[in-house]
Parts: C-alpha cells; sequence; structure tokens
C-alpha cells in the first residue's frame, strides 16, 4: 500500500493535480456542515486524504493544515448562518425529508443535552457534525457562544485529522514491515501449535493401546 500511495502520488505531481486536489478536499471539508454535504462524504476523509496526500509531497502540510482549520471553522459558520434564517424550511424541504426525521431527531436530542457544547463534541460524530451548526442557528444559540465552540472544535478536530493522515502516510513503510514480521511469527505460532497437537495425540493413542 505504501508503494501505490507513493506512485499515486508521484503521478499527481507529475500531471500538476495537486492544486485541484488542495481546493477539493477543502471544499469537502467546508460544504460537510455548509451544505449538509458530509451524509455524502463525511469531512474527515477528505482531511485525512488530505494529511495523506501531504506526508507524500502532492501539497506542503504548512500549507494543508491551517486551510482546512479555516474551511472546517468556515462550514460551521455557514452551518449556523443557514440555520438561523432558513432552517425551518430546510427541515421540510425536499433534502430534509431526505435526511430523515430520525436524524434530525437525534442531533436535537444531541444539542438539548449539551448545549454550546454540542457544537464541539458533535465534531466527533459524522451524523451530528453535518447537522449541529444549522440545529444551533435554529435553535437561537447565541451567536458567540457558538463561534466559541465552533472554532475550538475546528482548530482540535481538523488538526488531529489531518495529522492523523499525514502520520499513518508517514508510517505506511515501517507498518507494512512490522506487520511482515508479526505475520511470520504468527504463522510460525500456528505451525508449532498445530505441531504440539499433533504429538500430544499420537502420545495419547500410544498410550491407549498400551
Amino acid at each position: 500500500m505504501a508503494a501505490w500511495l507513493e506512485h499515486a502520488s508521484t503521478w499527481l505531481v507529475d500531471h500538476h493535480w495537486g492544486p485541484y486536489l488542495f481546493a477539493l478536499l477543502l471544499f469537502v471539508a467546508f460544504a460537510e456542515c455548509a451544505f449538509f454535504l458530509g451524509f455524502v462524504v463525511p469531512g474527515e476523509t477528505a482531511l485525512v486524504l488530505g494529511g495523506a496526500l501531504a506526508a507524500t509531497g502532492v501539497f506542503p502540510l504548512a500549507a494543508f493544515w491551517p486551510a482546512a482549520v479555516l474551511a472546517v471553522i468556515a462550514g460551521g459558520e455557514v452551518g449556523y448562518r443557514v440555520g438561523t434564517r432558513y432552517g425551518v424550511q430546510i427541515q421540510g424541504s425536499r433534502l430534509g425529508l431526505k435526511l430523515g426525521e430520525h436524524r434530525w431527531a437525534a442531533a436535537q436530542d444531541f444539542f438539548d443535552r449539551h448545549g454550546g457544547k454540542a457544537v464541539f463534541l458533535g465534531r466527533t460524530v459524522a451524523l451530528l457534525r453535518a447537522l449541529i451548526p444549522a440545529l444551533a442557528g435554529m435553535s437561537g444559540l447565541v451567536y458567540r457562544s457558538f463561534a466559541l465552540w465552533n472554532i475550538v472544535g475546528g482548530v482540535l478536530w481538523g488538526s488531529a485529522v489531518v495529522l492523523l493522515g499525514y502520520v499513518f502516510a508517514h508510517s505506511l513503510a515501517s507498518l507494512e514491515s512490522g506487520l511482515k514480521y508479526w505475520t511470520y511469527a504468527i504463522l510460525t505460532l500456528i505451525v508449532i501449535g498445530a505441531v504440539t497437537v499433533h504429538i500430544r495425540r499420537r502420545a495419547r493413542e500410544r498410550a491407549g493401546r498400551v
């Protein structure tokens, strides 16, 4: 997998796809909350992939990391504004009905239980992440409270997911090498176990014939 990722990254760089992917991944991270795109493509998928591509040199981590955090925060901001102004209409629209009443109810219950903190805590759950900013606006949460939790959540969650992809891609070759040796060790243990069982069975058979 490490070799495949390296080959794919080289191809992207050679064909100058880096800037387009950079913009596309940021748009997905932004649109997750702003336009409920998270129900189709979760934002963490885009950020993990972006971190991995930064590790392989498609674009610099120093550029993608802060841009991703800003995209996440901006997406929450737009989601809040949309919820404040059009929340009821959206929930009753074709899109709202397609999302499903159970999803709206689950997000509303989570928001009712945690209040402003739900904006931060909801970052860790894909279903809630897409709806919580809009629900915050619909519920009349004071903007100052929303903005604080949205920024804190965007910085911590966005950074963690990008760095997860970056570290994973950097460690992939070592991980695959380690897994290879672990595979040999496990196979050796299986063979030893099978031989031991066979020897004991033969010993019991001999003892039964005596």
